[in-house]
């Protein structure tokens, strides 16, 4: 305030006069959202990125939306891409098309933007403490806080945060905000970003989203005195989702191994997994409603474990959850070993038990997995056999 008082002649007379007004005199406030909304600069931000993808939430019963991400909570977002308003100024200044241009490829799009006015500029190119001086040298003249936000990579290490921080308060600065690349899962993401972002002290991860069809294992194991079959749905090489019930209820020939699992909408909106496989004779054939097969209990036991296939747990880590879940009644017990072995199958030879287990035979904390068993490298006792 003295300061202010200093620069503006008399102020401080008719202050002490009539009072104020208000209790501060200038504030800059968070415009990032609103200089989009309003198609404006965002004030002395940088422009966060001339190009990125924003996520809507939608009603995932709506056949007009393209759902290209569904989060932790079950939530479905449209995905699109996103220009800043003044990078759209700069392309039809020079003869591209906008819907075009959001056709592009990575590389494309990169390439565009470097021949723009932008390149260099965003908020990840700006010297990060530079940005803090810059700050506090207009901080000196606002007698609120002022809402800047420094953007660092995701690589960004805990010795250049404190840094900033200190720089802000030798500065002069009365509030700061630092964002780290993924730190957060939001709306708005990079081009460049997977589908997957991650914490680095949590190690918090958004699942891929599950493309229309999926390859599928199917496999078969007893549950007490009946035969059960679980049918694996695989991405990438390991397992996404798993759905399990009855063998009497599940209409497919005993020689089916592979199969693929189809989502689609019912028509009233609903979602519903059909599988398709090939017959003896060459045929494709679909067996409808894989949903419905299977009881309830077991359908929501298997849902849990889908989700936390999908957010990228390690199997072997999967596999002790699940061998660690306490049921009352024997006959889920016996469903939990069938679902276990079945995803055993899928831990590639060689990968660590989750926990640092010893053999039991020479105590020895080599137990690595091979073929879905665990089996010692130093003695070769195996717990299969």
């Amino acid at each position: 305030m003295r300061r202010i008082f200093d620069a503006s002649e008399g102020l401080e007379a008719k202050m002490k006069k009539y009072g104020r007004r208000n209790i501060s005199l200038l504030t800059i406030a968070p415009t990032g959202t609103t200089s989009m909304m309003a198609q404006t600069s965002s004030g002395i931000e940088p422009v966060f990125m001339a190009s990125y993808k924003r996520r809507r939430k939608v009603n995932p019963n709506d056949k007009a939306t393209n759902i290209a991400f569904v989060d932790e909570v079950g939530d479905s977002w449209e995905e699109f891409v996103v220009f800043h308003h003044k990078f759209e100024t700069w392309l039809t200044a020079n003869g591209y098309d906008i819907k075009e241009v959001k056709q592009y490829n990575e590389e494309q799009l990169n390439n565009l933007i470097a021949k723009s006015p932008y390149h260099g500029a965003m908020a990840n190119d700006v010297d990060w403490v530079q940005k803090v001086r810059m700050q506090g040298a207009v901080q000196k003249w606002v007698d609120h806080s002022i809402s800047v936000t420094v953007n660092v990579p995701n690589d960004a290490k805990e010795e250049l945060i404190g840094h900033i921080y200190e720089e802000a308060w030798k500065s002069g600065c009365k509030g700061m905000t630092v964002y780290r690349d993924g730190s957060r899962s939001g709306v708005l993401i990079s081009n460049t970003d997977e589908k997957e972002e991650v914490n680095e002290e949590f190690k918090e991860t958004l699942a891929p989203p599950r493309p229309d069809v999926l390859e599928a294992s199917i496999i078969r194991f007893q549950n007490n005195k009946e035969k059960w079959v679980a049918v694996v749905g695989i991405l990438k090489g390991r397992p996404y989702e798993i759905f399990s019930g009855k063998a009497e209820d599940f209409f497919v020939a005993n020689y089916v191994e592979e199969a693929s699992i189809v989502k689609s909408k019912t028509e009233k909106g609903k979602t519903r997994y059909d599988l398709e496989y090939e017959d003896k004779d060459g045929y494709m054939q679909v067996y409808r409603g894989l949903s419905r097969t299977f009881d309830k209990e077991y359908w929501n036991y298997a849902k849990l474990i889908s989700g936390i296939l999908r957010h990228g747990m390690p199997l072997p880590f999967v596999v002790d959850v699940v061998s660690s879940l306490s049921f009352e009644t024997e006959t889920i017990n016996t469903w939990k070993t069938g679902i276990v072995r079945a995803l055993k199958k899928f831990i590639p030879d060689g990968a660590k038990a989750a926990k640092a287990q010893k053999c039991p035979e020479c105590g020895s904390e080599g137990l690595v997995y091979k073929e879905g068993c665990l089996c010692c490298n130093d003695c070769g006792y195996s717990k299969c056999g």
